[in-house]
């Protein structure tokens, strides 16, 4: 008896394998199917879009918020009363969870140009879900404990929103080729033209998105302001423990123009520096007074607070994730530090030339200074022998006190206030924070020679966004960093911004009207070929053809497959013809 066997010549598919293996845990070839994806695994794949957009959102946000990480730490310990890193497990998530959307997308992607049926492994569903469930639930835990944060999302897209606009349009153009996939190579339905639609909408509009986009750093070369001043906020905390004398040397080593600082009044009416009410998070108090560790620190005596050790929390907690960058001997000297006092500051300001800003807080009502805090503060400039127009005051209690007995000093405002209540209270500064610092707003001000102070400013990019918006100094955690910013990151001309928004228009329009086109021809080239049907003539007929198509292998294994497992055997020959370089075969099996 005489074994017939139907010839397919198979193509090794590792990497469509691969992707369905990947993706659908489907790595055999009958496995594999070009019908339509169903509703329900379309679904899937919008879970999966929105799971990666909002990773993307999510990403952004916290890449953004690197500026104010510190502060974000600050606010978990006042509310745990705990100081740990809470960014690290939140970035790590984050990192892990947009890798693995990432790599699904792709996979998804990949179905969709290829034709292949997509369905998610239920694992990977899992996943997806999981992903969007604790995404959701950091972005509302955010918005409730760090409401104010998304602010610099806002702010930041002022500085990369051109760029963005570059990435979001190539990306929008590169999907071009699934849409022309999707809608010429398939029978002409509603939802195809639907897509197209939508598609075609979102080009245009990102065509026309720079009309929207507004950002300082858009200017003539000429109009750029002087580099602003930066200010030492509490010296300078990344090289050493805050608001200490050896993180004061380290800013003036950085050049800083001006030291700032928190100052609260001691019991017996020292002033002295601290950040925070009680002493716990950067003394060693609960060594020497463990029963007084959550008192105000305030309610300590001047020799009390000397007694105490304000540098070991800086190694042990490692804030700013520098103290392992520092030399033995810096390492040395943080771990001897003491808490400091205004005078300190000011006598060190005076040796080097320095302007001096500082906040003051106000004791409690028991406090026996609670009355006289502004006296004690003013005794300790006036002895200190700075210049007081170096000086920098910024309480609004006791203003008119503080005018009367020391007329020299610079008022400065930590409150956004109009041009009329700037001449009112007689305000030559303000120190906002960066979001309320607007551009209309600082160019007000400069015009009635009011300078305009931003804090907390530690990245370059915030730090090259308000040099272009005009602000005259900005206070920095990071005086390392910016010292090495002297010129803005990017500062484009109006008409080179118009030249490259054209220039990005025209390429994208190109490209895809180039996609179009090539898929066009290659879905006319295929319906001439005449295999618009499973015919077994026109597969034998088609085997001359030493590089068939996609869709003539996939009628190939169709027809090949569906003999198998219906048990026909065909006495007729299937034969391949020598002349394209293949093996003629007969009945016997045999070669010719």
């Amino acid at each position: 008896m005489v074994k017939h066997q139907p010839l397919q010549v198979y193509e090794r598919q590792l990497c469509l394998s691969c992707v369905t293996g990947i993706y659908g845990c489907r790595w055999k070839r009958y496995q594999r199917s070009q019908d339509d994806t169903s509703k329900w695994e379309c679904t899937w794949f919008f879970i999966l879009c929105c799971s990666f957009s909002l990773l993307l959102v999510w990403c952004y946000f916290w890449w953004e918020a690197h500026n104010d990480y510190n502060d974000f730490n600050w606010l978990l310990y006042n509310r745990s009363g705990e100081w740990s890193d809470g960014t690290m497990p939140i970035l790590t998530t984050t990192a892990v969870g947009l890798s693995y959307t990432t790599f699904l997308m792709g996979l998804a992607l990949c179905h969709i140009a290829l034709g292949q049926q997509m369905n998610l492994f239920w694992i990977h569903k899992v996943g997806v879900l999981a992903v969007l469930l604790t995404t959701i639930t950091g972005v509302v835990s955010i918005d409730e404990l760090w409401r104010s944060e998304w602010d610099i999302v806002i702010i930041s897209l002022q500085f990369t929103g051109p760029f963005l606009h570059i990435g979001v349009l190539a990306a929008v153009t590169a999907l071009g080729w699934l849409v022309a996939v999707f809608v010429v190579r398939a029978e002409r339905t509603r939802l195809q033209m639907v897509v197209l639609l939508v598609y075609f909408c979102v080009l245009l509009a990102l065509y026309m998105a720079p009309l929207a986009i507004s950002s300082p750093c858009v200017m003539d070369k000429s109009s750029l302001r002087p580099r602003p001043l930066v200010f030492g906020r509490r010296g300078a905390p990344m090289l050493a423990p805050e608001n200490t004398i050896m993180a004061l040397n380290k800013a003036i080593q950085q050049g800083v123009s001006a030291l700032e600082a928190d100052v609260a009044i001691s019991v017996d009416g020292v002033p002295f520096l601290m950040r925070d009410r009680t002493l716990r998070r950067t003394t060693d108090v609960q060594r020497l007074f463990p029963h007084r560790q959550e008192d105000d620190a305030s309610l300590f005596t001047w020799a009390e607070l000397r007694s105490l050790n304000a540098g070991l929390w800086f190694l042990k907690s490692d804030p700013y994730w520098t103290a392992s960058s520092l030399t033995l001997r810096d390492r040395r000297r943080a771990g001897n530090q003491t808490v400091g006092g205004l005078a300190d500051l000011l006598r060190l300001a005076v040796k080097t030339n320095c302007s001096v800003a500082f906040s003051l807080r106000r004791p409690p009502p028991e406090h026996p200074r609670h009355e006289l805090w502004i006296n004690d503060t003013l005794r300790v400039l006036q002895r200190s022998g700075i210049p007081l127009e170096r000086v920098m005051w910024t309480p609004d209690v006791g203003r008119e006190q503080v005018r009367r007995e020391a007329p020299r000093l610079q008022q400065m405002s930590q409150r956004r206030l109009t041009p009329q209540q700037i001449r009112e209270m007689g305000i030559s500064a303000l120190s906002l924070h960066y979001s309320q610092a607007l551009r209309q707003d600082i160019r007000q001000y400069t015009r009635s020679n009011v300078s305009v102070n931003v804090h907390t400013v530690n990245d370059p990019w915030l730090y090259s966004l308000l040099w272009c918006s005009g602000v005259t100094s900005v206070s920095s955690e990071a005086p390392n960093i910016l010292k090495d910013v002297p010129y803005p990151i990017w500062l484009l001309s109006p008409d080179a911004y118009y030249l490259m928004w054209i220039a990005c228009v025209l390429v994208s329009f190109g490209v895809v009207v180039a996609i179009f086109i090539h898929q066009n021809y290659h879905m006319i080239r295929w319906k001439m070929s005449g295999m618009q049907s499973y015919n077994p003539e026109q597969i034998m007929l088609s085997a001359v053809v030493r590089r068939p198509s996609r869709d003539v292998n996939v009628m190939k294994e169709k027809l090949i497959f569906s003999e198998i497992n219906n048990g026909v055997s065909s006495t007729d020959e299937l034969s391949m013809y020598t002349e394209n370089g293949y093996v003629r075969y007969t009945h016997d099996g045999i070669p010719h």
